[in-house]
């Protein structure tokens, strides 16, 4: 182990275009809490997370879209609770009008049991749910490689 000792991740900082468009995709849909808001000179920033704890800022400093050809942020991905929970997901991102990169729940490789949804928020930050195991009936959208790796 190196000298700094194990490390886990504490929060992910996303810079998003409209603050208010951005609250209410992370948290009317996928539900984080609002735990704290502010603003600062010209950007305006808010901590998202659930039973008080941090999982995401939100930086209005951005302009344009998410581009998935520039070096930083590949995808980002949450874990749900169980398969239904994935599906509860996907069914109120859908009814908000949310892109996705593939139909449905999908296998993170060809045989696993894990796998879930693939998908974008409002300024095309590439975005993953999904489960560890209960996808064992989903297909993958490639035979060889990891599904997150390539949407």
């Amino acid at each position: 182990m190196s000298a700094i000792g194990a490390l886990a991740t504490h929060h992910v900082g996303l810079n998003v275009t409209d603050l208010g468009r951005s609250l209410a995709f992370y948290g009317d849909v996928l539900g984080f809490d609002v735990l704290g808001e502010g603003e600062e000179k010209d950007s305006r920033y808010a901590f998202l997370g659930r039973d008080g704890r941090l999982v995401l800022t939100l930086w209005q400093q951005a302009e344009g879209t998410y581009d998935p050809g520039r070096p930083g942020l590949h995808h980002l991905a949450f874990e749900a609770e169980s398969i239904e929970h994935v599906r509860a997901a996907e069914a109120a991102l859908v009814a908000r009008g949310t892109s996705f990169a593939y139909e449905g729940v999908v296998a993170h490789r060809e045989g696993a049991a894990s796998g879930g949804i693939f998908f974008h928020d409002p300024d095309g930050t590439r975005l993953e749910i999904s489960v560890p195991k209960g996808a064992e009936d989903a297909e993958a959208p490639s035979e060889s490689a990891p599904t997150c790796g390539f949407f």
